[in-house]
């Protein structure tokens, strides 16, 4: 076990979790939400510090950031657990498997060995996916404060609802981030989800405060999530909120976990998506989990030229150069080589 940094003591041995928006008031000799925090003693404690799930070497186009050094690797890396509880979770047998099954699981790996695989492996990205990397955020802020030193980026791929405090230690040494806006209904995200809308939207809000390059993500669900109305209302929180030149993946639900009853989303539903996306002025609207669509592709919101084209994860075209457009010199927002 390590001790955690974010908690505060309260009454009675109780403490109080400050690392996730929850806040979770853990008594004596329990967990919090995410399962992979104890409290012994009257202090809390990670129960994933150094014990990684998944360690894999993942193209930086599949966690999906589309603007952040394309076509380079990304060293991805996680533990169990997560502070959500999504019925739709594709990666739920690793996610919820502290929850499910009351195990927490991984082999050990410290910080310095994370960051040497990535010098082995040609990485020039460490990325913190798979689960929620909140819930191992002591883990990820050591291991990004190595790799910094060895030149190499760090991206979260999240859910969100980290703290201020927490992610105003983190952010000096974290670049990119792709976040999950799941719905804009709070009914959705209190019953599917387990979490309050508002605190998303506060906890998006944050990381583009302190600077950290922002692409969003809203997986279409059937009959949950993708009427024109809602997808409007993503789509101007983004323009709004985080500007225009914020890429947004609209990607096709495949019935996963305790969804297994809905049906994988219509190619055209996603299609359409993009269309709202373009329609309330983002430049960047992305298809996700169809391969081969046009969707994938990077256009050049003023002259129109494809500036990368991609097959899946790949990239077989790069027509971007010092952050411009090949073309027409438009600058393209992202962070480039």
């Amino acid at each position: 076990m390590k001790l955690s940094s974010y908690y505060e003591k309260l009454a009675n041995r109780a403490v109080r979790c400050t690392l996730c928006r929850h806040r979770c008031i853990i008594r004596e000799g329990e967990s919090g939400i995410c399962r992979v925090r104890v409290n012994k003693e009257g202090k809390l404690y990670s129960l994933v510090y150094g014990y990684p799930i998944a360690l894999h070497i993942d193209p930086i186009e599949k966690k999906p950031l589309f603007h952040f050094l394309p076509g380079s690797n990304a060293l991805s890396i996680a533990t169990v657990g997560c502070n959500f509880r999504c019925k739709f979770c594709q990666n739920w047998d690793i996610s919820q498997l502290p929850r499910d099954y009351n195990r927490v699981e991984g082999y050990k790996v410290s910080p310095e060995e994370v960051v040497g695989a990535a010098l082995r492996s040609g990485s020039t990205i460490i990325s913190y996916t798979y689960t929620e990397p909140t819930i191992f955020f002591e883990y990820a802020l050591d291991i990004s404060k190595l790799a910094v030193k060895k030149g190499i980026k760090n991206t979260f791929v999240t859910n969100g609802y980290v703290t201020e405090e927490a992610l105003k230690d983190i952010a000096p040494y974290l670049h990119g981030a792709n976040i999950d806006l799941k719905s804009m209904n709070p009914k959705f995200y209190a019953s599917v989800i387990g979490a309050r809308l508002n605190e998303v939207l506060d906890g998006i809000k944050t990381y583009k405060k302190f600077g950290i390059w922002l692409e969003i993500t809203t997986l279409i669900i059937p009959g949950y999530n993708d009427s024109e109305d809602e997808l409007r209302e993503i789509a101007r929180f983004i323009r709004d909120e985080l500007g225009d030149g914020t890429p947004w993946h609209v990607s096709r639900f495949y019935p996963a976990y305790k969804f297994k009853h809905v049906p994988s989303t219509q190619i055209s539903a996603v299609r359409r998506a993009r269309e709202i996306g373009l329609e309330e002025g983002l430049k960047y609207v992305y298809t996700g989990n169809i391969p081969g669509n046009a969707g994938e592709d990077t256009h050049c919101p003023s002259c129109g030229e494809v500036l990368i084209r991609r097959w899946g994860f790949s990239v077989v075209e790069y027509n971007i150069t010092n952050g411009k457009c090949r073309f027409c010199g438009e600058k393209i927002d992202g962070v480039w080589k």
